[in-house]
């Protein structure tokens, strides 16, 4: 059993984090004839693209496998605007946190300072299911979120499904000539029909966490063509800031 999309809950967050973004800015607009410089502070979000910008560079509905398809509400980003970075939450890996459909929070972060996100899946029993985050990070922090994926999959050779009461078995690897970095997760289990292949590649400040059920080889050459294309994507993608 996936857990549903955090798309409500991040875009709600989004719009919230406008008014004080505004604030701020205004903040900063009041002050600076007192400071006695013309110097501005250096842009946090400098070289990281916007949700807009992730949004384009997401795989469309015609490249999915034959009918998979859009899921209502199963679509979000962070628009234009930044969003503060989220605390990330320490201690030890929650392991069950690979099944979820979006499975970023493996790493102790919800997300970056801007996102983009579809989720794809064959009607009406979603059987086949593709899902795909964007997120955009400050400074060297997606090398960082990569660097936890691994990880988190060191951590966690299996993890239990609760709905099913089986286990799960983790298996990575490196993944190469897929963005500046790339790696694979397998999860499959005895009682599964088919097993999950995960993604997280990274372009630059971006980072892309895919997941895919698709097909019959535990989602891997639909959940690869996906990523392969984002990844081409993401390059064409200039950041704004």
């Amino acid at each position: 059993m996936r857990l549903p999309s955090r798309a409500a809950t991040r875009a709600a967050f989004a719009v919230a984090a406008l008014p004080l973004a505004l604030s701020l800015a205004a903040c900063s607009s009041g002050s600076s004839g007192s400071s006695g410089s013309d110097s501005k502070p250096a842009n946090p979000n400098a070289g990281v693209l916007t949700g807009t910008q992730l949004k384009q560079a997401l795989a469309p509905s015609s490249l999915m496998p034959k009918g998979v398809t859009p899921v209502a509400d199963g679509t979000a980003d962070s628009g234009d605007d930044f969003i503060a970075p989220p605390a990330k939450i320490a201690g030890k890996t929650d392991c069950a946190k690979f099944g979820n459909t979006y499975w970023l929070d493996i790493t102790g972060l919800k997300g970056g300072v801007s996102f983009a996100q579809s989720d794809h899946a064959k009607q009406p029993d979603q059987t086949e299911e593709i899902t795909q985050e964007l997120d955009g990070f400050r400074g060297t922090t997606a090398q960082a979120v990569m660097k936890d994926v691994r990880a988190a999959v060191a951590a966690c050779p299996t993890y239990t499904d609760t709905a099913n009461h089986a286990k799960v078995k983790i298996t990575g690897k490196e993944t190469p000539g897929l963005g500046d970095e790339a790696y694979t997760i397998t999860l499959t289990s005895s009682t599964w029909e088919n097993g999950s292949t995960l993604i997280a590649a990274r372009v630059g400040t971006s980072v892309l966490t895919l997941m895919s059920t698709a097909g019959s080889d535990n989602g891997a050459a639909a959940g690869q063509k996906i990523a392969a294309h984002v990844v081409k994507s993401l390059r064409t993608q200039k950041p704004k800031s």
